[in-house]
């Protein structure tokens, strides 16, 4: 299978059959009234305005309550979103949502799946301590036609042996959705080191982008507690 990228933390210029876009995830951190002043009323602005300034073609976003999603839609005019939570696939809990410019990209299929022995039904895998999901599009580049998948996760945050299983799932459903073999896109938080199991799993079908981008701009390492003047590899 050809033409497959891993994105783990930032922002990447993609060509796939000659036609170039953007894509970037972003945890976004739950709302949380516990956050006090680093909560989600007093980030959104300046999260919505890099979201704005970067302005990518697609952008899959993890931990995003369905009002933070809407917040984020009515500040980016041109896009569009879709997913379930996590909780019961509807609105409620943690969403692995999608966003694409509506101007530039077509969804033509979308679907939500959970990472765990029942992904068809909401539910929590092996050792994770919540449930967790994968959700995934078919697009198309209006100008040429082109399509591609993207998919879009966060795996748990205690189970070990979630993660390795979760990717070992995902792969295995992309195997089978994806049978005409179009480009394939996984983004997400994954929770895991580039050395552990999971993602060298992953990096045995996918390419890594931020290795291929030789020289990818910012640290290697995505949290840091709300000092955001030092992001850290979390352990």
């Amino acid at each position: 299978m050809k033409n497959l990228f891993f994105i783990g933390v930032f922002l990447l210029s993609l060509t796939i059959n000659g036609q170039s876009f953007s894509v970037l995830t972003y945890n976004l951190k739950y709302d949380n009234p516990k956050d006090s002043i680093n909560g989600w009323e007093n980030r959104k602005e300046f999260l919505i305005s890099q979201l704005d300034y970067n302005h990518p073609d697609i952008f899959g976003t993890q931990e995003g309550l369905y009002h933070q999603l809407e917040d984020i839609k009515q500040g980016l005019k041109e896009y569009d979103f879709f997913g379930l939570g996590r909780d019961f696939g509807d609105k409620r809990g943690e969403f692995s949502a999608i966003f694409y410019n509506t101007n530039r990209i077509k969804l033509l299929k979308k679907s939500t799946f959970w990472l765990s022995e029942k992904p068809n039904i909401p539910s929590k895998g092996w050792d994770a301590a919540l449930n967790r999901i994968c959700t995934y599009g078919l697009f198309e580049i209006q100008k040429s036609g082109k399509q591609f998948y993207v998919f879009n996760t966060h795996f748990d945050h205690i189970g070990e042996t979630a993660r390795q299983k979760s990717a070992l799932l995902i792969l295995k459903k992309i195997k089978e959705i994806n049978v005409t073999k179009l480009p394939v896109i996984l983004m997400g938080d994954f929770n895991l080191e580039k050395n552990s199991v999971g993602i060298q799993s992953i990096l045995k079908v996918f390419k890594d982008t931020h290795f291929i981008a030789k020289k990818p701009f910012g640290p290697s390492g995505t949290f840091n507690g709300f000092h955001f003047e030092k992001p850290v590899t979390r352990k």
